[in-house]
């Protein structure tokens, strides 16, 4: 199937692989949360569950470690490239220099001073290219053989394929995660190694999109967030602060990503009319930061955690 609004990629048959504990209180027992369409590449179903004891949802079934890369094969995938075509993108991309400024004097404000950053899935290395200019040490980790080329001739610095190859780096002041975690398979192997990574007075930054928030509420299975199955995990305030509290982080604050509202509504339009609708995606928006004014529960939000 092949239609003027979706470039549908073949997917060689994908393995599954099924969770059977809660990445977050370990509990065995999940109910079914809601069936979603990947709109990106496959035009495959997937299955979003949520655990009964903690409410933490998940994508579940999900494609394991060898077929999970050929779900982000497509020129419409942003953070893997710089070259993506068409409204929505160039939309995201006018936003995104935009942010690169903010989230910089974000960690110029949060260390008091330029140090060293860890970026953590850098795609083309556009926070660290804003970073460096600014005056920081830069590290980065991304493991797209694409981007992380892209990203190392955009930087004149190696960017590492997995943060195993960062042991025995020294600890940096500040590590960020805009947008990664959720993409991450291994959350309990992954966390202590951020912990161990960080110096013992340094900030993590974690942005990722809130699955309680009033746009996902109202578009459902066609929230473009969900985006299964490359995303794995859809947290909430509610589950995320448990999952890194045991893992001997504290969370500190929590901050809105205000424009995620609109760009996410544009996505969720299209999902679910077949093209975009720009005039709802900004009512829609606008009530999602309204409703969020109230109840903290934004589209997407940045964590900020120090070592307990």
């Amino acid at each position: 199937m092949k239609s003027e609004l979706f470039c549908v990629y073949t997917i060689q048959t994908a393995v599954l692989e099924t969770i059977t504990e809660c990445p977050v209180c370990g509990s065995s027992h999940f109910n079914p949360f809601l069936v979603c369409k990947d709109y990106l590449v496959s035009l495959q179903n997937f299955t979003i569950q949520e655990c009964q004891a903690c409410g933490f949802r998940l994508t579940n079934p999900r494609p394991d470690a060898n077929s999970i890369g050929s779900y982000y094969k497509s020129e419409d995938y942003v953070s893997h490239n710089d070259e993506g075509k068409g409204v929505i993108n160039m939309a995201y991309r006018i936003v995104r220099n935009y942010t690169l400024d903010s989230k910089l004097r974000l960690i110029n404000k949060l260390n008091g001073r330029q140090g060293r950053v860890l970026d953590v899935g850098c795609g083309t290395g556009a926070f660290l290219e804003s970073c460096k200019k600014g005056g920081w040490q830069i590290i980065g980790m991304e493991p797209d053989r694409d981007a992380r080329t892209i990203a190392q001739k955009k930087l004149e610095a190696e960017i590492k394929p997995n943060l195993n190859a960062l042991t025995g780096t020294k600890p940096v002041d500040i590590i960020t995660l805009w947008h990664v975690l959720e993409h991450i398979p291994n959350l309990n192997e992954v966390i202590p190694q951020l912990h161990q990574l960080l110096e013992r007075k340094g900030t993590l930054l974690i942005a990722v999109p809130n699955s309680d928030s009033y746009d996902a509420q109202y578009f459902k299975e066609f929230w473009a967030a969900y985006d299964v199955p490359r995303h794995l995990y859809h947290f909430t305030p509610t589950t995320i602060k448990p999952l890194f509290e045991k893992h001997g982080f504290k969370l500190v604050e929590k901050k809105p990503m205000v424009f995620d509202a609109f760009y996410i509504a544009m996505l969720s339009t299209r999902y679910q009319g077949g093209k975009t609708d720009y005039l709802k995606s900004v009512r829609i928006g606008l009530a999602s930061n309204t409703e969020a004014s109230r109840t903290g529960n934004s589209s997407s939000l940045i964590y900020q955690f120090i070592k307990a």
